[in-house]
């Protein structure tokens, strides 16, 4: 039989201290706190031995007796290297344990943090577990929470991100407001006001994708009365042209107006993808084929 390992040993001793009775002398909140320091060791033995799995669960038993000790911001702690663990092994199990430890910073009024965390929870399901919806949903609420701590530049790119993936879920009119949402954020700061013509063209195409010329030429006309030096930037032009390509169903001017853009500033994967998007809506209408 092989021998125990370190974690194990003291997996056992932390499970035979949580589980004991309490004697005259000490209260359960003492044995809980004893118990909680013991499956943090077991924790860490488990991490050197790479065993991650079972290091998350035993830093998930350990946030149970800091809660039990009510020790919430220990909790909030201890389920946090729970999900740094399971990250490496189960990013499904990743995503519960930081929203574990969510509930404890919101209880403990510490939203800065549980945006961070939420933020964190939008990746792994962008990233590892390939659901854009909860993605979507994530970013949207780190970035309110952002928000009401002040932290508006970081509130900012969740709402980005979050617009980015309901454009590409073709959720394009909460696209549209989110990037309009951002950009009038980002229009009273000379720090973030360069931006502003990149969201506002990620609009435009949106609109475009929706097949809403009128939308799209409007909204031109309106981010050109919100910032008037927008019409005469290159995302402008590019964002007319392509909105006079659609509504004449020029498809040979619109690919022409990609080829030009792209030389001087290359086209990334959302545009891209978005412009294809159009650009098959185009070939069908103009009697083409898919």
């Amino acid at each position: 039989m092989p021998a125990k390992s370190q974690g194990q040993t003291l997996l056992e001793k932390a499970d035979k201290k949580a589980n004991s009775s309490t004697g005259w002398f000490s209260s359960a909140s003492t044995k809980y706190e004893e118990a909680g320091d013991l499956y943090q060791q077991a924790a860490n033995a488990f991490k050197i031995d790479k065993q991650f799995k079972e290091a998350g669960d035993a830093h998930a038993r350990e946030a149970e007796c800091r809660e039990k000790s009510n020790e919430g911001n220990e909790a909030a702690n201890a389920w946090w290297n729970a999900a740094k663990a399971y990250k490496r092994v189960d990013p499904g199990l990743a995503t519960q344990a930081l929203s574990q430890t969510i509930t404890f910073l919101c209880k403990a009024g510490r939203f800065r943090q549980a945006a961070d965390r939420e933020k964190e929870i939008g990746q792994i399901y962008l990233q590892e577990l390939n659901d854009l919806r909860k993605a979507c949903e994530s970013f949207e609420r780190a970035a309110e929470w952002y928000s009401q701590e002040d932290a508006t530049a970081t509130a900012n790119a969740c709402y980005k991100d979050a617009a980015d993936l309901h454009a590409e879920l073709e959720q394009y009119p909460q696209a549209i407001a989110l990037y309009e949402q951002v950009a009038n954020g980002s229009l009273s700061s000379a720090l973030t006001k360069y931006s502003v013509k990149e969201y506002w063209l990620r609009s435009s195409l949106c609109a475009l994708a929706m097949e809403d010329v009128v939308t799209a030429k409007r909204n031109l006309t309106k981010y050109g009365s919100l910032d008037t030096t927008f019409p005469s930037t290159r995302e402008a032009k590019f964002a007319n042209v392509l909105a006079d390509a659609v509504e004449g169903g020029d498809v040979d001017s619109f690919t022409g107006a990609v080829f030009e853009f792209d030389q001087v500033t290359k086209l990334d994967n959302w545009k891209t993808s978005i412009l294809l998007k159009v650009k098959r809506t185009l070939e069908v209408a103009d009697g083409g084929v898919l």
